[in-house]
């Protein structure tokens, strides 16, 4: 009791570090509701095709070309090379179509003539290509089966008129998750630094020359007056989590009551607790008060930069992903993006989360064994 006291004390003098933390926490948070899309509408978009017709008033390329008119949008410029490739390059084009000359002709005939294209190579250029590529498909499998040009048109158009009716099943809220998901994500941050900063000065004021001096004759051995302090210090973390859970539920409102609220909530919990053990072997590594704010920068920005918290995990390189493996914040937000998408709950799909929470755990155990002898070799006075 005597050393939760003593920790009870120093901790006051570091509630504005924490509040300031929190409040980085619930701007940004804020900031993200504020410009996050919420709508979840597929809206079509056609690409921008150019067809420059070298064939005759054939039914086949006539029909061809209506099929290209119907799903995109036509651009009509001048037909020189120099206005060509200006549409291309500006992007006023996604995609150029060259049908050559006797095109039907050569088609019918089974010489299977080659359409030239160009493309700006972007995905309404992809979509330009597929449906022309589909209608050619189309086109060779009805050939040698009809007997006249107007019955091969007529199974090519019923055959492309035919859609896919598409049935949304999923019934998550993606704008709320996504909200939830950069939230618990940015909370890696705040939960890291905020342990480390509070945690490292807290430690630093009980090794005063004094306080290190009686405790090391005391009665209390080094395992003891360690695990008093750790869990001093895991009071306060998990205090700190369960503030940032409340917040959550105030900031996301009912989403955090489904499975996959209960999920970030979990998983935050464990890295709290590995949080915990990172700023305490740091705690006990350093001892100059001023190196702090540097050791803060290094550890909490440096991992969420390198493992998602910032920047979505996608949009970083390979390399920084590899290097990211060697840090628990990594499986941290590997979690989030996993539980992102968890709609059901079943041991397929938490298997990975469960592998990852036991990885943050074995990083905890290291670090506390790595804490209980660098402690061991300092009780020791020279």
């Amino acid at each position: 009791m005597t050393v939760f006291r003593t920790y009870l004390k120093v901790l006051k003098s570091c509630i504005v570090t924490v509040i300031m933390y929190t409040i980085i926490l619930m701007v940004f948070g804020a900031f993200n509701m504020q410009t996050s899309d919420t709508s979840t509408n597929f809206v079509s978009s056609k690409p921008d095709v150019l067809i420059i017709n070298s064939d005759d008033n054939n039914k086949i390329t006539n029909n061809l070309i209506s099929y290209i008119e119907n799903n995109s949008n036509i651009i009509d410029i001048e037909k020189t090379q120099e206005k060509i490739d200006d549409a291309l390059f500006y992007r006023d084009v996604n995609y150029i179509i060259y049908i050559p000359k006797n095109y039907s002709k050569h088609f019918l005939e089974g010489k299977n003539p080659k359409i030239e294209i160009k493309s700006t190579g972007d995905y309404q250029a992809s979509l330009a290509e597929m449906m022309l590529t589909r209608y050619i498909k189309v086109a060779n499998v009805y050939k040698d089966v009809v007997d006249t040009e107007e019955d091969l048109i007529n199974k090519i158009n019923d055959t492309l008129s035919k859609e896919t009716e598409v049935e949304v099943t999923s019934k998550l809220d993606t704008a709320g998750l996504s909200k939830a998901s950069f939230y618990y994500n940015f909370a890696s941050y705040s939960m890291l630094a905020g342990c480390v900063y509070v945690i490292c000065l807290i430690l630093s004021s009980f090794k005063s020359e004094k306080i290190k001096k009686r405790t090391v004759i005391s009665s209390m051995n080094y395992r003891k007056y360690n695990r008093d302090l750790f869990l001093s210090n895991s009071l306060f973390a998990i205090v700190l989590c369960v503030f940032y859970v409340l917040l959550s539920f105030i900031l996301l409102g009912d989403i955090m009551f489904s499975l996959n609220g209960i999920m970030y909530i979990l998983n935050l919990f464990i890295f709290t607790i590995c949080a915990l053990s990172i700023a305490f072997l740091i705690g006990n590594l350093v001892n100059n008060k001023n190196a702090i704010n540097g050791i803060v920068n290094v550890i909490a920005l440096g991992s969420s930069f390198l493992c998602g918290a910032f920047v979505p995990a996608q949009f970083l390189p390979d390399t920084v992903l590899k290097i990211a493996h060697i840090l628990p914040t990594y499986y941290y937000i590997n979690n989030n993006d996993i539980i992102l998408k968890l709609e059901t709950l079943s041991i397929e799909n938490i298997k990975p989360i469960v592998i990852n929470m036991l990885i943050m755990l074995m990083f905890t155990i290291v670090f506390v064994v790595i804490t209980n002898i660098i402690s061991k070799k300092k009780s020791k006075i020279g």
